[in-house]
């Protein structure tokens, strides 16, 4: 029988604090607070049987993310062969031949995935190709049933995990058209629909992907009733459908369906709970309801704790997850104590590696907090930390250092420390110059970042030259009136200003930044104000006393907006 759950080795992608804006003069970019619909969590991935074909089980995370196509390789030896699964042959016993099937095609995707997973990606290839020549041949002779279905189904998995995501877009609509003629009582279509689903959701397919999880639903309902544990995972991956196209209420009614089938058939413990309460509490903090968001990660932690002890890894997930629900609600104090006991209870009990990419995160997400509380020295002891670690595991010159060097030098800079910011930044673009071409769009932060601190030191003429050249690389690598590029030019014109550069020229660039932002943030935005104050400076200055009035006047309900939205 085939045990198809796609295997899944992606993990939380490291936070980077490269995000910010010039504000309120000359500023470095603001490594900002953990955003308050944050969430790092990382549900632990158990090895319960998910049978996706035939026994209709529910799904763990890894099966409902079909995330595969960054699946790690190992260069080994192994045989290069091939073969192709076999059509079904009809035996008096329809079931048992069918089992058989299931059998076949479970052994060609273990055998595609350990391909993989050994490193030997073109035998994989070679694998589905032949398998893919095969059913193409039957289809084109007209046989178009559920074996084809389900064996279609199979070589765009095994694509989806090899990575070749325009092949595997051919292959879903090649799967449509058996799969639209086939009826609802087709054994394994469910199954199939659910894979479907799953990869269309990959794709960004969103409406795609509904409609498939709908069609499973609807079936599984049919065959097991509304109340079968069978239906856990198409209503899984529909909510998390629903959230991707930010339809927040109606994948909250999933997940609390989900919850439901759950404790009616597991209990109110099972471990089985954690992936739909973590989707729920994600989606809250999402939505601005860290109140409501505390309940189902706290449910989470009790869980965790229950089965595996206060000192488990799991549970400093959990603590880490809470963690973001006390930051979100203002309380920081609490945030930062349920961060540093996430991270003593991972690193102790060796739950994740130093290195670890979650871990990473979160230990930049706990320094951004510190610094916004005014605990810079603490904040920069963790960013300090993740450079050493990336320099013991990576090695010094591994482009990952480059984004902790800017992060430490960031912290450098919030504490006047300018030269030894300025030697952070020349260290990690010295990195980015090895790895990355010169007019690569990363290494305008850098750039910039180093003209800030540049004109710290009153070292204008260099912080001009650049800043220029970060614009002019951010005009080439985005459009002209995109918000990188404004970002740049409101850096050069601080510089400029004091440089004394013509005023007339400063305030078009100034007018060209306004409009961006406005286009980015809307006319109410923090940054416009910010913006209209520097336009207005530079119009009295050039005596344009007839185009200040309107201006003025929209800054101060601007104003007077901005000073009620602090005070609720």
């Amino acid at each position: 029988m085939i045990l198809l759950e796609p295997f899944r080795m992606s993990k939380v992608c490291l936070h980077h604090i490269h995000s910010g804006h010039f504000h309120k003069g000359l500023t470095c970019f603001s490594g900002r607070l953990p955003k308050k619909n944050s969430s790092i969590f990382m549900v632990p991935v158990r090895a319960f049987a998910v049978c996706c074909y035939a026994s209709r089980t529910f799904a763990s995370v890894g099966s409902l993310d079909t995330d595969v196509a960054g699946q790690e390789s190992h260069v080994s030896n192994s045989n290069n062969f091939q073969r192709s699964v076999t059509s079904f042959q009809h035996s008096s016993d329809k079931l048992d031949g069918m089992k058989d099937f299931e059998r076949e095609l479970q052994e060609l995707f273990d055998e595609v995935k350990m391909m993989i997973m050994m490193g030997n990606q073109n035998d994989a290839i070679d694998l589905l190709q032949a398998n893919y020549e095969a059913v193409k041949e039957r289809m084109n002779a007209g046989v178009r049933g559920i074996e084809e279905a389900a064996t279609v189904d199979i070589i765009a998995l095994g694509y989806m995990a090899i990575g070749d995501l325009k092949f595997v877009n051919s292959l879903l609509d090649m799967l449509n058209e058996v799969v639209d003629s086939l009826k609802d009582d087709e054994p394994l279509l469910d199954s199939v629909l659910v894979h479907m689903g799953s990869m269309y959701s990959t794709l960004g397919k969103f409406e795609k992907s509904m409609s498939a999880y709908r069609r499973a639903i609807g079936n599984m309902e049919n065959i097991y009733g509304k109340n079968s544990v069978f239906l856990i995972t198409p209503i899984l991956g529909m909510a998390k459908v629903l959230s991707s196209i930010g339809r927040t209420s109606k994948a909250v009614e999933f997940y609390h369906r989900a919850i439901s089938l759950l404790e009616s058939s597991r209990g109110a413990e099972s471990e089985d709970l954690v992936i739909p309460l973590f989707g729920v509490g994600s989606l809250l903090l999402k939505e601005g309801k860290p109140v409501e968001a505390e309940s189902p990660f706290l449910r989470i932690f009790n869980i965790y704790k229950k089965l595996y002890g206060e000192n488990d890894g799991r549970v400093g997930l959990a603590v880490c997850s809470l963690a973001h629900v006390k930051c979100a609600v203002g309380d920081a104090n609490e945030a930062i104590s349920l961060y540093r006991k996430a991270l003593q209870v991972i690193t102790t009990s060796n739950y994740m590696a130093l290195d670890d990419s979650i871990m990473e995160k979160m230990r930049i997400d706990l320094a951004e907090l510190l610094h916004a509380v005014g605990r810079g020295k603490e904040g920069r002891e963790l960013l300090e930390q993740c450079l050493m670690i990336t320099e013991k595991y990576k090695g010094k010159e591994d482009p990952s250092s480059a984004t902790h060097l800017i992060n430490l030098a960031t912290s450098h800079l919030r504490s006047k420390n300018y030269v030894e910011a300025e030697r952070l930044l020349r260290t990690s673009l010295e990195i980015m110059g090895k790895t990355v071409g010169p007019d690569d769009q990363s290494i305008t932060f850098p750039m910039l970042h180093l003209a800030v601190t540049l004109y710290h030191l009153k070292r204008d003429e260099e912080a001009e030259q650049l800043a220029l050249e970060a614009l002019h690389i951010r005009e080439k690598a985005f459009e002209k009136d995109s918000l990188p590029v404004a970002e740049a030019l409101d850096c050069l014109v601080s510089i400029q200003t004091r440089l004394k550069k013509d005023d007339e020229e400063l305030l078009e660039q100034l007018k060209r930044v306004l409009s961006i932002q406005e286009k980015e943030f809307g006319p109410e935005g923090e940054e416009v104000m910010i913006t209209l104050k520097k336009v207005v400076f530079y119009l009295d200055k050039l005596g344009r006393k007839n185009e200040i009035f309107p201006l003025q006047k929209r800054l101060s309900a601007l104003g007077m907006k901005f000073k009620q939205r602090i005070q609720h």
